[in-house]
């Protein structure tokens, strides 16, 4: 047995990473009166989930039945078994169902984190007994970031695409009414804009263009990051982790490199790895995931999420699952952008379609995205690999009224104000569809009669192929004013467009399998003592679906609360 001289400090606990999960796991051990140490590798704290839309999936939750809605243990369970079945361990899908309720009521009376119910966001697989029209996805209130202080230019910052004209913070109650054209959304989106215009004094105080509201994941970080200064919980960036220190079959430390020098580190109750998965990682990519696949597609931070972690813990043989599982999102590729752009609403909006190199649908456009490129890798390996990318198609009618991607509407953003290098890269513009299909590669006489079936489908408003716009879900961001479907619109009106659609991701799904107190397990069945992962370094508690909008960040959470209470017990 090591002596504690050995080591260069000593905490109970270490936890490494800094998204929403890891955050939560160091502010509730704080709590537990643990001396606790974060560790960020790179410059900037939130990783992941600063860019994400901070969305947090708690089936059963006390803010839902707050304004009357109707949800109970039963009925989610239902739900989540329907969904994920037999491919995850019960007892730890029951503790999410449990824990999750009472991690976010928690984090509402000891943190600065606030929630309320995404308006009226579907569970994702409406089809299944058990689903609910809205009221279990969650999304953060704006967040003030001058309680940041000094920590603000820390933050890392929001994705443009999260933010409207790139600039401004909304919540995703806001982005919603906008995007399906819900009575009143221009008034709200003028208002937006001159509240940010007229607060001259904070961008000339912080000296950059950030809004002083956060919102989304940046909203969520934020708080969390504040959650930790009320407690002076010490968070050390650019403080690369590099193994875990194991003694007599227990892990109790890392080894980090901070400026340069190689530190020893004891953490007494345990380790909790909350480092993200390994998108960023091309080799990890291709000895799991499906083919092809890369790095550039991924909408996570570049250089960010490689696995180190992963590694890591296999060395001390732990068990991994679903390593051939991303959360999938379908991305575009921006030039100049240091990561691709995933897209997530705009798939639902009238008049786009997605085909293959035939020129064929192969899915509905409006499905969730992990099922989007999950359809789109089945696709790939029916065709003989005419799948990926695929094309989104559509018309000067769409062009003028909503976004693509980078491509804001028209009617904002003219072709004449598109950057130049855009052009034959983020898209392509033909006067037909013809000369279109010639440009990108996909055969013309496919794409032809696909449009002109689907045309057929937006008069009549019934999808007879893939019944985009049939439930719930698919119309949440279908344009309220389109009839008979408000996620159907015909494509007549040139000049058209297309832009290539990659099988992307915000994360990988599979990583170190734990058990229902966020324990890794090591192959033998047993817990490595001492060591604990959530997060994308697990493998999800979801299984291969993801039931709802806050999926991936709200078992983060609730398994970081979990981690941090048991560390405590210790």
């Amino acid at each position: 047995m090591h002596n504690n001289n050995d080591f260069n400090a000593v905490y109970d606990l270490i936890v490494v990473g800094s998204g929403a999960g890891a955050m939560t796991a160091a502010v509730v051990a704080a709590d537990q009166g643990l001396s606790v140490l974060v560790v960020e590798k790179s410059a900037q704290y939130g990783g992941t989930s600063a860019l994400s839309g901070g969305g947090i999936w708690i089936p059963n939750n006390h803010y839902f039945k707050a304004i009357g809605g109707n949800d109970s243990e039963e009925l989610a369970w239902t739900y989540l078994k329907a969904a994920v079945g037999d491919r995850v361990d019960e007892q730890r899908l029951r503790t999410y169902l449990d824990k999750a309720p009472e991690m976010i009521r928690w984090l509402e009376k000891h943190s600065r984190v606030r929630y309320a119910v995404a308006d009226k966001y579907p569970d994702y697989y409406q089809h299944l007994p058990g689903a609910l029209p809205g009221g279990r996805s969650l999304d953060p209130e704006l967040f003030d970031l001058s309680q940041l202080g000094d920590e603000l230019p820390n933050l890392r910052e929001a994705s443009p695409g999260n933010l409207l004209m790139g600039r401004i913070s909304w919540t995703a109650r806001d982005a919603h009414k906008a995007m399906s054209k819900t009575r009143g959304w221009r008034l709200m989106v003028l208002w937006m804009m001159l509240r940010y215009k007229l607060d001259f004094g904070w961008r000339k105080k912080t000296n950059s263009k950030r809004d002083r509201r956060a919102a989304l994941g940046s909203s969520l970080v934020a708080s969390l990051r504040a959650s930790l200064l009320d407690r002076k919980v010490p968070l050390w960036l650019n403080t690369d982790f590099r193994e875990l220190v194991e003694e007599d079959g227990r892990v109790c430390g890392v080894v980090v490199e901070r400026d340069g020098q190689l530190q020893r580190l004891q953490a007494r109750k345990g380790v909790i790895l909350g480092a993200g998965g390994f998108e960023q990682n091309q080799a990890l990519r291709d000895k799991y995931l499906p083919q092809p696949t890369k790095v550039t597609w991924s909408a996570t931070p570049a250089g960010g999420n490689t696995g180190a972690a992963l590694e890591a813990a296999q060395q001390l043989g732990a068990a991994t699952d679903l390593m051939d599982w991303g959360w999938w999102a379908p991305s575009l590729l921006v030039p100049g952008e240091d990561r691709a752009r995933g897209v997530f609403a705009e798939r639902a909006f009238p008049g786009a379609i997605v085909v293959n190199q035939q020129g064929k649908r192969f899915v509905n456009e409006a499905i969730a995205y992990l099922e989007f490129v999950d359809a789109m890798y089945r696709d790939q390996a029916e065709t003989g690999g005419k799948s990926i990318p695929g094309w989104v198609v559509f018309d000067s009618k769409f062009r003028f009224n909503y976004a693509m991607g980078p491509l804001m509407p028209a009617q904002i953003m003219p072709d004449s104000r598109l950057r130049k290098n855009w052009l034959n890269n983020v898209y392509y513009k033909a006067d037909s569809l013809d000369e279109l299909a010639g440009q990108i590669g996909v055969d013309a006489a496919g794409l032809k009669a696909t449009v002109q079936r689907v045309n057929g489908f937006a008069r009549s408003g019934k999808d007879e192929d893939f019944d985009r716009g049939g439930n719930v879900f698919d119309r949440y961001y279908g344009d309220s004013n389109v009839s008979p479907n408000p996620c159907l619109a015909p494509l007549e009106k040139g000049p058209f467009y297309a832009m290539p659609m990659y099988a992307g991701d915000i994360g990988t799904k599979g990583g170190l399998l734990t058990n229902a107190q966020a324990q890794v397990l090591h192959q033998s069945g047993q817990p490595i003592a001492g060591l604990y992962a959530i997060g994308n370094t697990s493998s999800s508690v979801m299984g291969t679906t993801y039931p709802g909008a806050g999926g991936t960040l709200g078992p983060a959470m609730t398994f970081g609360y979990v981690a941090a209470l048991h560390a405590a017990q210790q």
